[in-house]
Parts: structure tokens; sequence; C-alpha cells
């Protein structure tokens, strides 16, 4: 059975995320956001294949700094526990570094720009793009930013 790593930070990206958890029942899953008050029943729900990221966010750029640096640790740390043969991701930075890291291990990474950009990329998009081995987006005018993208619609 494929390892599978579905990952992204919290809000609007893991409720995008979310809805691929049919997919869970196929796989040998991990879910991985940020560790949020929010966030804290899926735990209940989904028990040891339920795992955090620290919470961080850009706008108070030094702590982030710092909470980034745990996350990449982590992130690697989580990469050779699980040994995925899949990262699945819906952004955003929380995800990128476990990302680079399937890349350079030469693991599949399938990442689903976000319902929220119908005409302009985002930061983690853009960093994903162009080690993503398939890249989907939910508007067909983001073809134009990502040339190379899937076409997938709506995941909602």
């Amino acid at each position: 059975m494929k390892k599978v790593i579905f990952i992204s930070s919290t809000g609007g990206h893991l409720t995008e995320l979310m809805q691929l958890v049919p997919m869970f029942e196929k796989v040998d899953y991990t879910l991985i956001t940020e560790n949020t008050s929010s966030n804290k029943s899926l735990k209940d729900t989904y028990g040891d294949k339920f795992t955090t990221l620290a919470y961080g966010t850009k706008q108070h750029l030094l702590p982030y700094l710092f909470i980034f640096s745990y996350n990449i640790l982590k992130s690697f740390f989580l990469f050779m526990k699980i040994r995925p043969d899949y990262i699945i991701t819906t952004g955003t930075h929380t995800a990128v570094p476990l990302c680079k890291i399937a890349h350079i291990f030469k693991k599949k990474v399938i990442y689903i720009e976000t319902f929220a950009n119908s005409k302009t990329p985002t930061k983690a998009g853009q960093m994903i793009y162009p080690i993503a081995d398939l890249f989907i987006v939910q508007w067909e005018s983001m073809l134009a930013v990502y040339p190379n993208a899937v076409y997938g619609g709506w995941i909602f």
C-alpha cells in the first residue's frame, strides 16, 4: 500500500485538503497541519495518523523565522519516520519544506493550487510548481499562470 502524507496549513487550505478524505481509506496516510485550537478535534478523529507542525504567521517575522526553521527540522524528521511515496498538499508555507524534502528524495509531489486564487499564483505554488510531479489548478484561468499544470476543477 502506498504511503501518502496529506499536508496543509490551517484554515481554508486545510478545508480544501479535507475534501480528499475519501482517498484516506485507499492508502497508508498521515495527515499533517498546524497546531491550532481549531485542529485539536482532528487528533480524536485520526489518532496516530494525525500530527502537527508549529503554527506561525509571517505577520510576526522574527518569531516566524524560528518557527519556520523548527518546522523544516520537524518535517525532515517526519519524512524519515513515515517514508512516504507521495506528498499531497493544498499549500501553503507549512507544506513547502516537506515538498522540497520529498523532491530531494525523489518522491512524488502533488500540489493543488487553492480555489481562492483564480488569476494569481500563491507564493507556495510558485515555489512548488517547478518540483511538482503533478500540479493541479482549480480554475482554467490559472493555466495561463502555470502552463504545465492540469486543470482539475473545483475540489469542493
